[in-house]
C-alpha cells in the first residue's frame, strides 16, 4: 500500500482549519530560524567551492533526483567537476560517508546510490551536509562545485544558487505543516534563483512566483533494461499483449504508471511508499509476467528480483536556458571571488 498524504493536506477542510494555529507557529519558527542564519554569518559554513542546492518547499517527491542528474551532466559539459551531497534518506550511515562504487542502498540510501551510478561523480551522504561536503572534497580534491540533493531548508550550508523543483500537485492546499504539506510558504519561491516546473502551473502559482525564472521539465524514456543483464534492452513493443506489473516506491507512483500506460502497456500498478525497503515478496507476482521498476527502485531490488524484471530509466529534459542561467551565475561568482 502506498503511503498517501493526509486528506486535509489536499483541501482546506475543517481539520486543516483546526490545525491552522500549529501551522502559524511552524511558519514563525521556520522564519525565525532562517533569519538567524541569514543575519549571523558565524552560523553558516561556506565551502571553498560554490554550492548549488536542488530542493523543494513541500513534503513528498517532486522529481529532484532526475534534476540533480541533469544538472551534473550540464556542469560537466561546461568544464566543471561536480560532486553531490545528500541526506541519504533511508540509509543507515553513522556520521558521513562517501558512497563507494556499487554501494549498498540499504546503507547509503537509494537516491545517493542511484545518483552515483547515473552521474559517475562522487556522492557523499550525511545529515550534516557541510561535513559531508568536506569529506567529499577531502577524498576528491578536484571537485570544484557541490550539488546538494535536497537541503533547501538546511541553512547551515551556505549556497550560491538555489534551484527549486515544483510539482504543483504536491503543494496541496498551500498551507504549512501540519495543516498542509509545505515546509516553507509559497513566497519563498520569490527568493530562489530559478524554479523547475514538473507539470503545469496554475495562474495563482505563477503569480506567487513573481519574477523568479521558471523552466519546464519533462521526464523521457523509451528503453527498458533487463535488471540481470544490462546489455539486454528493448522498447515498449516487446510488452504488447502482456500484462506488466509496474512497481514504484517513489513520491508519486501514479506518474510512473501513467507514463507506461501512455506507451501502450497493460499496466498492473503496485504503488509502495517512497524509499520502501523492498523484499523478494514484494515482486512475487505470477510467473512469466513482466515486472517493470523505476531506476530508484531497481538499485534496491537487483539482488533478489526474479527473471523478467526490467528497469525503465528516464532523464529530465529541461530547456537550455535553465543551464545557461545557472552557469552564468557560477561564472559571475568565479569572476568576483
Amino acid at each position: 500500500m502506498a503511503r498517501s498524504s493526509p486528506g486535509w493536506w489536499q483541501r482546506r477542510s475543517p481539520v486543516a482549519f483546526l490545525l491552522g494555529p500549529l501551522s502559524a507557529l511552524f511558519g514563525a519558527l521556520a522564519a525565525a530560524r532562517r533569519s538567524r542564519y541569514r543575519s549571523d554569518p558565524r552560523r553558516v559554513e561556506r565551502l571553498p567551492v560554490p554550492v548549488i542546492v536542488v530542493g523543494n518547499i513541500a513534503v513528498g517527491g517532486s522529481g529532484k533526483t532526475p534534476v540533480v542528474d541533469w544538472l551534473v551532466r550540464e556542469l560537466r559539459a561546461a568544464g566543471w567537476v561536480p560532486g553531490v551531497v545528500s541526506r541519504g534518506y533511508g540509509g543507515h550511515v553513522d556520521g558521513v560517508a562517501v558512497v563507494p562504487a556499487g554501494g549498498d542502498p540499504s546503507l547509503y540510501g537509494d537516491e545517493p546510490v542511484l545518483l552515483a551510478r547515473l552521474t559517475g561523480c562522487p556522492v557523499a551522504v550525511g545529515a550534516d551536509r557541510p561535513a559531508a561536503a568536506r569529506a567529499l572534497l577531502a577524498e576528491h580534491p578536484t571537485c570544484n562545485v557541490i550539488v546538494s540533493d535536497d537541503g533547501l531548508q538546511h541553512y547551515r550550508l551556505a549556497r550560491d544558487i538555489e534551484l527549486v523543483v515544483v510539482d504543483e500537485r504536491t503543494l496541496g492546499n498551500g498551507w504549512l505543516l501540519p495543516a498542509g504539506p509545505l515546509r516553507e510558504p509559497l513566497s519563498r519561491l520569490r527568493e530562489v534563483d530559478l524554479v523547475i516546473a514538473h507539470g503545469p502551473f496554475s495562474a495563482g502559482l505563477k503569480q506567487a512566483l513573481g519574477d523568479t525564472p521558471v523552466f519546464p521539465m519533462r521526464l523521457e524514456g523509451d528503453t527498458f533494461i533487463a535488471l540481470h543483464d544490462g546489455a539486454k534492452q528493448c522498447r515498449s513493443a516487446a510488452f504488447q499483449g502482456r500484462r506488466v506489473h509496474a512497481v514504484a516506491g517513489i513520491g508519486r507512483p501514479e506518474r510512473f504508471f501513467d507514463q507506461l500506460r501512455a506507451m501502450g502497456l497493460d499496466v498492473v500498478p503496485h504503488p509502495f511508499p517512497d524509499h520502501h525497503p523492498f523484499t523478494a515478496a514484494d515482486l512475487a507476482f505470477a510467473p512469466g509476467e513482466a515486472k517493470v521498476l523505476t531506476s530508484k527502485d531497481a538499485v534496491k531490488c537487483s539482488a533478489f528480483a526474479p527473471a523478467d524484471t526490467w528497469e525503465f530509466p528516464v532523464r529530465a529534459q529541461i530547456p537550455a536556458g535553465a543551464a545557461e542561467h545557472i552557469l552564468e551565475k557560477l561564472s559571475h561568482g568565479r569572476q568576483t571571488a
